[in-house]
């Protein structure tokens, strides 16, 4: 799984810390203050559960120069895994505490992200993320900002957080901007509640993609449309198991939806807080669903069509997947 090269659409940046970058932003941090307050255990109670891990991450990246780490850190998590393309995400409005603007934050980690594919080769994008708790005036900045970075590496919305505990409500104007400003839009729906959130979620946003969506699942007629329409689920099993969206590894819906041909790719979502990769994520999945070289390609196929990327770097990306059927 090592050798073969990846797409992945779903990471949060906050939420996938190293160690090593940790300490370096908190001298002070043990490996065992680490595994115990930024890793959560195998199995949450909740996705609330799962969430209280990520302020330890996002506490440390309050200045410039600890955003640029953390980008580095991560995409040197990305070539360990051989990813050649990912769309990173994060909240800009997570970061002000130590005096950044939110323009201050999205500019530090989008030219850290430049230098980091100049440097690495790998491709990537960004994705500005609003919160479920976020007011309606503070997803409306969330959207103005990824308008405000057109021509960066910024190139999309995204509504993380407790699905089950905050409403759509607020945040309708945020995507409602986002769509009359051509900016693209992605959503988590169908992780901590099940198909009518996706339902829900798909009237209010019509987002092109939805993070998670494995409930759907739950509702026949919910496959069908997203079958049809090629809504593209961007998976994340081992954080859906830890988050107790099912009880064992082997109960996740994830072959079921590729049986049914539905548009997925395989992601780690929380690489810190998951403690994971993407290269352990695939060899779970072909030890549990006896997924082979085929299922993979697919996978990162569908996940580069529905990337938010131009139409000349995807050709140039495809040919790199489809290069290594041949290797």
């Amino acid at each position: 799984m090592s050798t073969l090269p990846k797409v992945e659409l779903h990471l949060h940046l906050d939420c996938s810390l190293s160690y090593q970058v940790a300490a370096q932003l908190n001298p002070s941090l043990s490996r065992e203050e680490f595994a115990e307050e930024f890793i959560a255990p195998p199995q949450c109670s909740s996705l609330a559960d799962f969430l209280t891990r990520a302020p330890r991450g996002f506490q440390l990246m309050q200045t410039a120069d600890a955003l640029r780490r953390v980008t580095e850190d991560v995409f040197e998590q990305l070539a360990a895994d051989r990813v050649i393309y990912a769309e990173i995400r994060f909240a800009p409005l997570l970061h002000l505490e130590k005096g950044l603007t939110p323009e201050a934050v999205v500019g530090a980690v989008d030219r850290a992200t430049e230098q980091c594919i100049r440097a690495t080769g790998i491709e990537a994008r960004l994705i500005l993320c609003s919160l479920r708790h976020f007011s309606r005036e503070q997803s409306l900045l969330t959207a103005e900002l990824v308008d405000r970075f057109k021509g960066s590496r910024v190139v999309a919305l995204d509504l993380a957080g407790d699905e089950a505990a905050f409403s759509l409500d607020p945040h309708v104007p945020a995507f409602r901007f986002a769509t009359e400003h051509g900016v693209r839009r992605t959503a988590h729906a169908g992780e901590a509640a099940g198909a009518e959130s996706v339902w829900q979620t798909l009237r209010a946003f019509q987002p092109e993609r939805i993070g998670h969506g494995v409930r759907s699942i739950e509702d026949p007629r919910l496959i069908e449309h997203l079958r049809t329409e090629r809504i593209h689920l961007e998976v994340c099993p081992s954080s859906n198991v830890q988050t107790r969206v099912c009880q064992q590894y082997q109960d996740h819906p994830v072959d079921q939806l590729m049986r049914a041909g539905l548009s997925l790719g395989i992601n780690t979502d929380a690489r810190t807080i998951t403690n994971i990769t993407l290269n352990e994520e695939y060899v779970r999945l072909s030890r549990h669903f006896g997924w082979n070289r085929q299922q993979f390609q697919a996978c990162n196929i569908a996940a580069l069509d529905a990337a938010f990327v131009d139409q000349s770097s995807k050709e140039q990306l495809a040919s790199k997947l489809l290069g290594s059927e041949h290797s």
